[in-house]
């Protein structure tokens, strides 16, 4: 309400003014459901750009983050996508939704140990979510080759859910790993029996048909009918396209990667194959070009980093070879073709004895790698060798390089490390473990999908009789009941698999929910403390612990108490430690921030995440010059991410140093030129220093880039209103709107310049034609609303967000506007609204200090104070709220308690608007 009230308070040309580069940030709720709407239309462009609208408002949207990180991850982002999904964990958004993209994210930048490292013993609760992180793993143990770890987590996927596509395309892989390929054909084609539409079951079909059995012919057909079920799917692109590579049929590959480039033009493996398309035309310039662009988006990626290292050594380019490819071997040491490049590359720039280290663990191997054979005599007669080189030389002359056989076992070697030619993944068997359970949870799985519960229940007492000794069916059980709305059977069900096992966390998780749902917080703060007293460094729990207390209302020395727990516990988690980090920020604790970010670079001295948020923290504190070594640090650590790059411009700017953070944002640039955050904040430089062309170039870029996004525009339009060109900045607003029509950002911006400009009439009438033609637009109507509030129209509001709830009964900023309205308006409703406005969005201050006073304006004295006191100790330091909570006193009559409040308030001085408002209460008392 004090956001409200202060609006209220502001004339129109202001508020004008804070909206440019807003972006409708005062609806975020909007902004997000618009976003999921692009998302459902595989629009992902679209989607980013209302998503950044949204937070642009408020940074802390945790659904925000996720959708911005699944939407970058689908956008060929895996950078962009894992720092937006660590925030939606950080701001406490589900694990099980969470996690398994982020697991995907790390894997498509080749970060296979983090991967392991941090979420290996992770437990999510769901089984499509836990089936998924687990494959993840699967492949990431297999890139280290932890062959018994990968197949650890396969039996686990299997386990969660017996009917996943992926694992049960793997249990297929294995097969062909044995050379069983007639039996790895047969699964992949009873799951194409199954399901006819199963796009990565025909790619599987493919594979076999391809590298087990050379049918060429029949191996493009299976993958031609995988992208025909799904346009999209890269892997069936990157099949066609590495199948017609291998036939030398490099026109028909153009085509391939043209229509690759319509849905994925940007997506790091589209770039991949332009580049590979490129070395084979020999055009070794453009192929250096786009490699660097896959680099970019993708520092890990093993195929991007192979063919980089490929073209610098066609390039003769020798040192910069040796880097990409020494990164590309340390990082995955069964990528054969990498490894021969690098012994070459050693050759040629004279270091024959580092070549032969490399070389050995290649000949290492059961399946060597013939054309190692011929670079293996070479390196051997370098180092003096001759007797060896000559072996090497006759094995070399007598291997035949289109052996079947060894042909075959590469391709599977290949497949193991992820590589585009490859064959398949290494997988081991289906554990013994598994063995008479796979149908049972395969029938339940069938039930659960088709919501037949009784079918699903009697399924689970068959399991139930296999592994009376196992949690599992009574959690299925409980998670069955639920659905069918049987609580308290659910109950039951969780505490007897609680009963089998103490420490099983899905079971935890999910009764303290139920007890949190029905307002019994201390029985849920139990259970976790149970799982403690078996198991005191479990970190679950005690993250789990930690974000009770603070929904509960605990203090902040509380909570930071009990991630430090977890922390303790497992020092080696970094989520864990940049939660901590993170919550001293968020309570401005900058010195306790520094202190735990200080203590995660020693723990993990390797971890940009940490020395990311210790630049933060030097920040934040003031320490800007250590801020700036820092990011400095990060950028050495990260040399083609743009992010560093970002962190010092914003270092270099509270430096008061706009020259040097214009320079680091134009590196930023240079590594990703679409860079939209760095391209927004050189137009604020620039408008700073009245370099208004430049900022109106740099719009005009953002538009070239992106044509049919509404950023563009806005950005154009933004930078002629600050300079009050209004017919300029109308005119940008609307030659958007020809291209991006429904873009509610450029139809409000547009209103607000005509509004400014004094054209009333005009305004009025184009904002009649938007509700006409946009009647669902919920982001304009409460803009509407805003506008009204500030020339305190309060009928106009409330007609506007009463719409906008309408449209959206979930949009808590809505209901919380609309109770402050209903109150000025002295109408019936008031406080139900904003009793809805908490129960839709718990714990927020600014609602709370909305509900607060409208039940002192009630009379209801003690439940103002409870929320009023809650909501200020969430936000001490919010002045407003402690003027509000003196108000409430003197309604109370407990005058003393409203002076020291007011007492305090004084002493703030110029550092407080309100200081008028409280000399006038204070002189009341």
């Amino acid at each position: 309400m004090n956001s409200i009230k202060s609006h209220a308070r502001t004339v129109f040309s202001t508020v004008l003014v804070s909206m440019l580069f807003a972006g409708c940030g005062d609806q975020p709720d909007a902004m997000l459901i618009s976003a999921k709407d692009y998302l459902a239309k595989n629009d992902n462009k679209a989607a980013v750009i209302q998503i950044k609208n949204a937070l642009q408002s408020n940074p802390d949207l945790p659904e925000a983050r996720y959708l911005l990180g699944t939407a970058l991850l689908d956008s060929g982002d895996p950078i962009g996508a894992e720092t937006e999904l660590r925030k939606a964990l950080d701001l406490k958004y589900p694990q099980d939704t969470v996690i398994p993209p982020l697991a995907r994210a790390l894997l498509a930048q080749g970060h296979a140990r983090k991967l392991t490292d941090e979420f290996a013993k992770v437990e999510l609760s769901q089984p499509s979510p836990k089936a998924s992180l687990q494959m993840s793993l699967v492949s990431a143990y297999a890139m280290q080759g932890k062959a018994e770890l990968s197949q650890a987590a396969l039996d686990a996927a299997l386990l969660a859910d017996p009917d996943y596509a992926p694992a049960r395309i793997a249990q297929a892989r294995q097969k062909a790993m044995q050379r069983d390929f007639d039996g790895a054909l047969a699964m992949a084609e009873a799951v194409i029996a199954k399901s006819p539409r199963s796009h990565e079951a025909w790619k599987l079909k493919g594979d076999i048909l391809l590298y087990a059995k050379n049918q060429l012919v029949d191996a493009l057909a299976a993958y031609r009918k995988a992208i025909e079920i799904k346009p999209d799917f890269l892997p069936g692109h990157a099949a066609v396209i590495t199948l017609l590579m291998r036939q030398g049929n490099l026109e028909e590959v153009e085509k391939q990667v043209d229509q690759l480039k319509k849905f994925a033009a940007q997506h790091p493996q589209s770039k991949y194959f332009e580049a590979q398309l490129a070395f084979q035309k020999k055009d070794f310039k453009l192929a250096r070009d786009l490699s660097q662009q896959v680099l970019k988006a993708a520092p890990g990626n093993l195929q991007g980093l192979q063919l980089a290292g490929a073209v610098e050594l066609q390039l003769n380019s020798l040192l910069q070879a040796e880097g990409y490819l020494s990164k590309a071997v340390q990082m995955a040491p069964e990528l054969l073709l990498a490894r021969r490049l690098l012994v070459v590359t050693y050759l040629r720039s004279g270091q024959p004895a580092k070549a032969l280290a490399t070389l050995l663990p290649g000949l290492n191997r059961k399946n060597i790698d013939p054309g190692l054979l011929a670079v293996a005599g070479e390196v051997y007669l370098q180092n003096g060798d001759v007797k060896s080189a000559e072996q090497y030389f006759a094995k070399a002359a007598q291997q035949n390089p289109k052996d079947g056989r060894n042909r075959t076992s590469l391709a599977l070697t290949h497949l193991m490390s992820g590589q585009v030619d490859s064959a398949f993944e290494e997988l081991q068997d289906i554990a013994g473990s598994d063995t008479g359970t796979t149908a049972d949870l395969a029938l339940i799985s069938a039930h659960l999908r088709r919501q037949e519960f009784d079918k699903a229940l009697k399924a689970i007492d068959g399991l139930e009789k296999k592994q009376p000794d196992k949690p599992l069916a009574a959690h299925l059980r409980a998670r069955t009941l639920l659905a069918k709305r049987d609580v308290a059977g659910a109950k039951q069900s969780f505490e007897r698999a609680l009963a089998i096992d103490p420490t099983y966390f899905p079971a935890v998780v999910s009764l303290a929910g139920l007890d949190v749902a029905d307002k019994r917080p201390d029985d849920a703060k139990k259970r976790f403390e149970a799982v403690l007293a078996k198991d005191p460094k479990n970190s679950q729990a005690l993250l789990a612990l930690a974000e009770l207390a603070a929904r509960s209302g605990a203090t902040k020395e509380d909570v930071a108490k009990l991630i430090g727990s977890a922390v303790a516990a497992n020092p080696t988690d970094v989520s864990a430690r940049l939660l901590l980090i993170d919550f001293h920020l968020r309570n401005k604790e900058f010195k306790t921030a520094s202190s735990a970010a200080q203590n995660a670079v020693a723990a993990l001295p390797d971890s940009p995440e940490v020395l990311d948020a210790l630049g933060r923290t030097q920040q934040a504190s003031g320490e800007l010059n250590q801020a700036i070594a820092t990011f400095n640090k990060l950028a050495g650590m990260q040399p083609l991410s743009p992010l560093p790059q970002v962190r010092l411009a914003e270092a270099h700017m509270a430096a008061k140093n706009k020259e040097a953070a214009g320079n680091s944002l134009r590196k930023g640039l240079e590594i990703k030129p679409d860079l939209l955050d760095a391209q927004r904040a050189l137009i604020l430089l620039d408008l700073d220093g009245k370099k208004f062309q430049d900022a109106l170039t740099m719009a005009r870029t953002v538009q070239k880039q992106r044509p049919k996004e509404a950023v563009g525009y806005v950005l154009e339009g933004d930078v002629n209103a600050f300079q009050k060109n209004w017919e300029s900045a109308a005119t940008a607003y609307r030659v958007g709107l020809k291209q991006i029509s429904s873009s509610s950002e450029l139809a409000l911006k547009l209103h607000s310049v005509l509004l400014a400009s004094g054209k009333g009439a005009e305004a009025d009438k184009f904002s009649a034609t938007w509700q006409k033609g946009n009647p669902k637009d919920a982001t304009f109507l409460s803009y509407l609303g805003d506008g009204a509030i500030a020339r305190k129209d309060y009928g106009d509001a409330e007609k506007n967000y009463a719409t906008v709830v309408k449209l959206q009964p979930n949009n808590a900023v809505a209901y919380n506007n609309l109770a402050w309205v209903s109150a000025k308006l002295n109408k019936e409703g008031a406080i139900s609204y904003a009793e809805k406005a908490n129960t839709l969005a718990p714990n927020q201050p600014a609602f709370m200090d909305t509900l607060a006073m409208l039940l002192s304006d009630r009379g209801d004295y003690a439940k103002a104070i409870e929320l009023q006191v809650k909501a200020l100790a969430l936000q001490p330091q919010n002045a407003l709220f402690k003027l509000n909570l003196a108000k409430i006193h003197i309604k109370g009559g407990k005058k003393e308690l409203a002076k020291k409040e007011l007492d305090e308030l004084n002493k703030l001085g110029d550092k407080f608007a309100g200081q008028t408002e409280v000399a006038t209460l204070l002189k009341s008392l």
